[in-house]
């Protein structure tokens, strides 16, 4: 799990960049957030996330880190693609796939709480 949590923050961080030199070049900043949220959850947090399975092996192997590792995979593209296109069409019923992509990842991230709170001890 945590290889795979490294390996999908990179490719994240990968994205982000990309869209951060397009917006530079554009000057179209109207897409910080999502540049932002990109670099922070996608990037750091799931990186840190990797390394804290790799330091606790016995947190990366239970069932809430399999769906926490889903829903935050499948959520984060979801949340912040609708953004992306809420921002560039400016067809405001996009929110509801950003806000159900929110829920998605909150719901993971307390997940990955509990994991911790349950199997890694001092």
């Amino acid at each position: 799990m945590a290889g795979r949590c490294l390996r999908i923050a990179a490719v994240y961080f990968v994205i982000a960049i990309v869209l951060g030199i397009v917006m530079g070049i554009t000057k179209a900043f109207a897409y910080a957030s999502v540049h932002a949220h990109l670099n922070l959850v996608g990037w750091v947090s799931l990186a840190i996330i990797g390394l804290i399975y790799r330091a606790y092996p016995q947190a990366a192997e239970t069932t809430m880190a399999k769906w926490h590792f889903w829903l935050h995979n499948l959520c984060l593209p979801v949340m912040q693609g609708c953004l992306f296109l809420m921002l560039f069409t400016q067809i405001e019923s996009f929110v509801v796939g950003a806000i159900i992509g929110s829920l998605g990842l909150g719901v993971g991230i307390v997940l990955f709480a509990c994991n911790l709170w349950k199997h890694v001890s001092d």
